[in-house]
């Protein structure tokens, strides 16, 4: 699993059929900084994951990669490989919060 902040959607209009109605988002993982420790940033990577739980722009969510991301009832016969498995509310590093759905601004 890794945290990731959704930067974006996906929109295909051609797709399979068991694919209908699923939302698909761009998302950018996140880590804690390996210097400070008191902040997230950016991996510089992104994904395509689909959306099962309703996120939105600029939150941050948990996912879900590899064979496992099929192992929910909600994508057990889609063919992904990556999934949205939970909205985050805060993250605590060592003791001290370095995120939190309250100041998303961090």
């Amino acid at each position: 699993m890794f945290m990731a902040r959704v930067v974006g959607s996906v929109v295909a209009t051609q797709k399979l059929a068991s694919m209908t109605g699923h939302k698909l988002l761009v998302v950018e993982p996140y880590r804690v900084d390996e210097k400070t420790r008191d902040r997230l940033v950016p991996t510089g990577r992104s994904f395509v994951v689909v959306d099962v739980l309703g996120a939105g722009l600029g939150e941050l969510v948990l996912v879900c990669q590899g064979s496992s991301a099929r192992l929910a009832p909600e994508t057990e016969k889609l063919p992904i490989d990556a999934v949205v498995i939970g909205l985050i509310d805060a993250v605590d590093v060592e003791g001290a919060e370095v995120f939190s759905r309250r100041d998303a601004s961090r």
